[in-house]
């Protein structure tokens, strides 16, 4: 069983499920279109087909990813992500344009596709409809209990 950080926080949670190495990758790589295995083993240059084989077991198991058979002979599948896998391309985003705030080399930007600029990270409010980087960390109880 792989170790886990049995922390009561969503990050920790998050990392539980995702945090393991080649796991953001192979979501990266479903989100840009890569559907077969060989596809994503080709793109991901290093990973090992067995261990593809488990990340994308696990990304089943837990809701992120459907396969489906599209070869019986011998039994090949696709993969897509589902909607709680797509949702993970907002931490993805958020991690690309970390790294090119600050890493060297940078290898890509995070463009708007309409006007070719760059685009930067933003929390968005539904309740007032604002934008905002003004947030807070608040345990869920007590967000509750003000609720009240």
């Amino acid at each position: 069983m792989a170790k886990t950080y049995n922390l009561p926080c969503n990050i920790a949670c998050t990392l539980d499920l995702i945090g393991d190495r080649w796991t953001l990758l192979i979501i990266r790589e479903l989100l840009v279109g890569k559907t077969k295995f060989n596809e994503l083993r080709q793109s991901l240059t290093g990973i090992a087909p067995n261990l593809l084989s488990d990340r994308l077991q696990m990304l089943e198991r837990e809701g992120l990813v459907v396969s489906e058979l599209y070869s019986g002979h011998p039994p090949r599948y696709q993969y897509a992500l589902t909607q709680k896998g797509r949702d993970l391309r907002h931490v993805l985003n958020a991690m690309a344009i970390w790294g090119n705030r600050y890493l060297q080399p940078k290898h890509y930007e995070l463009i708007h596709s309409t006007c070719q600029h760059t685009v930067t990270i933003t929390c968005y409010c539904e309740h007032c409809g604002q934008k905002t980087d003004d947030v807070s960390y608040v345990p869920v109880t007590a967000r509750a209990e003000e609720l009240l």
